[in-house]
C-alpha cells in the first residue's frame, strides 16, 4: 500500500521521482501507454503523460462548464478509474470491475466492484474540470482510493469474492 508519511517526508526534488513509484501512478501510466496502439508517445516520460491530469488554477478557470463533457476528459476519467482498479487487483488478487453513469451534462457515479463489495463509491460533478492541481494531488487521490479500497477488501474477503 501506499506509504502517504514516505511521501510527504520527501524532499521536492525527490516528490516526483516518489509519486511517480507509487503503485497507482505506476499503473495510471501503464494503462496510459497501452492507450497508445501506433507508438506515438513513445518518447513522452512519464510526466509528459500525466500532463491531462495536472491542472493550474488558471487553466481550470479557462476550462468551460456548460455542455456536454469533452469526450478526452471522459476518456481521462476512465482511466483514472481503471488504473485504480487494476492497481487494487494486483495488490488483492481480487477482480475490480469499474462502472461509470454519466449525464450529459458532467454529474455522474462512478463505483468499483470486487464481487459483492464496492470498494469505491464517487460521486462525480463537475467532470468538465477532472484533474488535480499537482502530481502529488493526483498520487494522493488515487492513492486514496487505492489504501481504502485493499482496505475494505482485506476487512470483508468473503464479499470480494466472485462466485462467494
Amino acid at each position: 500500500m501506499t506509504d502517504t508519511a514516505t511521501l510527504e517526508a520527501a524532499t521536492p526534488a525527490d516528490n516526483d521521482e516518489a509519486y511517480l513509484a507509487t503503485p497507482f501512478v505506476q499503473q495510471l501510466i501503464k494503462q496510459l501507454r497501452a492507450q497508445d496502439t501506433n507508438g506515438t508517445w513513445d518518447n513522452k516520460s512519464d510526466l509528459q503523460l500525466l500532463k491531462p491530469y495536472i491542472h493550474t488554477a488558471e487553466e481550470r478557470r479557462a476550462l468551460p462548464i456548460l455542455g456536454d463533457p469533452d469526450p478526452e476528459t471522459l476518456w481521462h476519467l476512465e482511466i483514472f478509474y481503471n488504473a485504480i482498479a487494476v492497481a487494487i487487483e494486483r495488490e488483492t488478487g481480487q477482480m475490480v470491475s469499474p462502472m461509470m453513469k454519466m449525464s450529459h451534462e458532467g454529474f455522474g457515479r462512478m463505483v468499483l466492484i470486487a464481487g459483492r463489495l464496492v470498494v469505491v463509491n464517487k460521486q462525480l460533478r463537475d467532470v468538465h474540470r477532472f484533474g488535480f492541481p499537482s502530481l502529488a494531488k493526483l498520487a494522493q487521490a488515487g492513492g486514496k482510493f487505492f489504501d481504502e479500497a485493499v482496505m475494505m477488501i482485506r476487512t470483508y474477503p468473503a464479499v470480494a469474492q466472485y462466485g462467494a
